[in-house]
C-alpha cells in the first residue's frame, strides 16, 4: 500500500474506501456491476461469525454449575440480557427468536468493531497477500446491511401469514386502516409500510458506520500533533456509536417480528 507522502489525500480518502472486489462475469478483480461481490465484507463477517459461534460452542461445552469462569459470566449475561429484552417486547414463543436476536446483536458489533482496529493494519497485510484495497468494517458496506434487512423483510413476512393466515393477512391488507372502500390506498399503504423497515434498518447501521469509518480516515490524515487527541476523542465516542447501533438493530428486528403476529 502506498504511503501518505507519495500519494494525495483525495488518492487515500478513496483508498480505503474501495472494497476488494471479485468480477463473477469475468473471474476477475475489480469492480464489475452487479455480479460482482466484496470480498473483504465476506471474509471479515463470516471470521467474525464463525469465531463468535466458535466461543459460544466452547462455554456450552464447558458449562460448570459453581463458580463459572469469566468467559461464562459473560456469555450467561448476553444470553440473559437478550432474553429478558426478547421477553418485553415479544409475547410469542421465542424459542427461535431470542437466539436468533442474540446473535444479530452480536454479530452486528463484531462487525462494528473492526472499525477500532488501526486504519491501515488490515489494508497493509492484505496487500502483501495480493488485495489492492480491504476495508476491514463490514457494516459500512451497504450490500451487507441490506443483505441482512432483506432477511429480516423474509421472516416479516414469513411470521405474518404463519400468526394470522393467508387470508387474513389478504383482509387486512386490503381493508386496513381506511376501510375496504379506499382499497387501493389500502395496499399502497401496507406496502410502503413494509418496504420502509428493511431499508430503515439498512441505511441506519450503513450511514453510521460508514460515517464513523470516514471520520477515522480524515484524522489519520492530520498531522500527528493532531491525530492523537482526535483519535483517543472519537474512538471513545465512537465505542458508544457501535454498540448503540448494534442494539437498535436487534430491538427493531424484535419489534418489527412482533407487530407482524399481532392484529392491524
Amino acid at each position: 500500500m502506498s504511503d501518505m507522502n507519495t500519494i494525495t489525500e483525495s488518492e487515500y480518502v478513496q483508498h480505503h474506501m474501495q472494497n476488494w472486489q471479485l468480477n463473477l462475469h469475468t473471474g476477475m478483480f475489480g469492480n464489475g456491476g452487479f455480479w460482482t461481490l466484496d470480498l473483504d465484507t465476506i471474509l471479515v463477517s463470516v471470521v467474525l461469525g464463525v469465531f463468535f459461534l466458535a466461543i459460544f460452542c466452547w462455554v456450552s461445552r464447558r458449562v460448570v454449575t459453581g463458580v463459572p469462569g469469566r468467559i461464562q459470566n459473560a456469555v450467561e449475561l448476553a444470553v440473559d440480557s437478550v432474553d429478558n429484552t426478547v421477553k418485553e417486547s415479544f409475547h410469542g414463543d421465542r424459542s427461535t427468536l431470542a437466539p436468533m436476536a442474540l446473535t444479530i446483536f452480536l454479530w452486528v458489533l463484531l462487525m462494528n468493531f473492526m472499525d477500532l482496529l488501526p486504519l491501515d493494519l488490515l489494508p497493509r497485510i492484505f496487500s502483501a497477500v495480493g488485495a489492492p484495497h480491504f476495508r476491514a468494517v463490514p457494516t459500512a458496506d451497504l450490500s451487507l446491511t441490506l443483505a441482512m434487512s432483506l432477511v429480516v423483510f423474509a421472516l416479516l413476512i414469513f411470521y405474518n401469514f404463519k400468526a394470522k393466515g393467508f387470508f387474513a393477512v389478504a383482509k387486512e391488507t386490503m381493508s386496513r386502516p381506511f376501510g375496504w372502500w379506499m382499497l387501493p390506498i389500502n395496499v399502497l399503504f401496507r406496502i410502503i409500510d413494509e418496504c420502509v423497515k428493511p431499508m430503515s434498518l439498512a441505511l441506519r447501521l450503513f450511514g453510521n458506520m460508514f460515517a464513523g469509518e470516514l471520520v477515522f480516515i480524515l484524522i489519520a490524515m492530520m498531522p500527528w500533533w493532531g491525530q492523537a487527541p482526535l483519535g483517543v476523542v472519537w474512538t471513545l465516542f465512537h465505542v458508544l456509536v457501535i454498540s448503540i447501533q448494534a442494539f437498535i438493530f436487534m430491538m427493531l428486528t424484535i419489534v418489527y417480528l412482533s407487530m407482524a403476529q399481532e392484529a392491524h
